[in-house]
């Protein structure tokens, strides 16, 4: 791939949130190393992490109908949703972290509390919800989700989505008060502003072309400027990919 031009402990491709988060941990956990970002797009967070581009359900599992399987004996399976909650917990906890020192100065500008509401129409999703309700309302994580199918009760929670709606066919819906709402466009873009100002270096407009394992088992990235067309060497201890929609191809190049 060419004589290497710069060398980083870490290199992180594509500027969301996830390499913000690893980026900001390894800030905290190892500060003196040197980290470098390759970004395709022209600004941080504006892609999948953009705003607009995201349900900002904070992935918590209190929505999610995805999360939670119906096995053949008809139980619903809710060990998935238990998993994603308790690690939403732990972002909690990082985010927490970052105000308490700082980093994060105003959460309110990520992060909100919003109920969260799954609402299903039909006799078979019906049942499958109560039956989810039931099953995740006696664990701790979803303690005080409620359930209803009543048209009037689903009026006050729902109102727009009942207003003048004809009731033909049984409804139903889960609420829960502890929903959290999270802008992970803007939290992207303040964890990235932390990093340039902590001497992370953010390539935006370089595109990772091709990665390859060296021999002393360092990573050698071919990178190409997207304004110039100029291609740039780099290699580093440690990569990240991120999970953008560039990333599979070089996932399956790394091998």
């Amino acid at each position: 791939m060419g004589t290497r031009q710069t060398k980083s402990d870490v290199i992180l491709i594509g500027a969301g949130i996830m390499s913000a988060t690893l980026g900001s941990l390894l800030k905290e956990l190892a500060p003196d190393w040197e980290i470098t970002v390759f970004e395709r797009r022209s600004t941080a967070g504006e892609e999948s992490s953009n705003e607009w581009n995201n349900a900002g359900t904070g992935h918590a599992s209190l929505c999610e109908l995805n999360y939670t399987v119906e096995k053949k004996d008809g139980t619903i399976d809710i060990n998935k949703a238990i998993a994603v909650n308790e690690e939403f917990h732990v972002s909690r906890q990082f985010w927490s972290y970052l105000v308490k020192k700082n980093i994060i100065r105003n959460p309110k500008e990520f992060i909100m509390p919003v109920p969260h509401l799954s609402f299903v129409q039909g006799e078979e999703d019906v049942a499958f919800l109560r039956k989810r309700y039931e099953a995740m309302s006696a664990n701790p994580l979803f303690a005080g989700m409620e359930f209803t199918d009543d048209p009037d009760k689903l009026a006050e929670w729902v109102p727009l989505m009942m207003k003048d709606r004809n009731v033909d066919k049984p409804i139903a819906a889960t609420r829960i008060e502890s929903g959290t709402d999270v802008n992970f466009g803007a939290l992207t873009r303040m964890l990235f502003e932390h990093l340039q100002n902590n001497n992370v270096e953010i390539k935006f407009r370089h595109q990772v072309d091709d990665i390859r394992r060296a021999g002393d088992g360092s990573w050698e990235l071919k990178v190409r400027n997207l304004d110039t067309g100029a291609v740039e060497r780099h290699s580093a201890k440690f990569v990240f990919i991120g999970g953008g929609g560039g990333s599979l191809h070089l996932l399956q190049k790394s091998g």
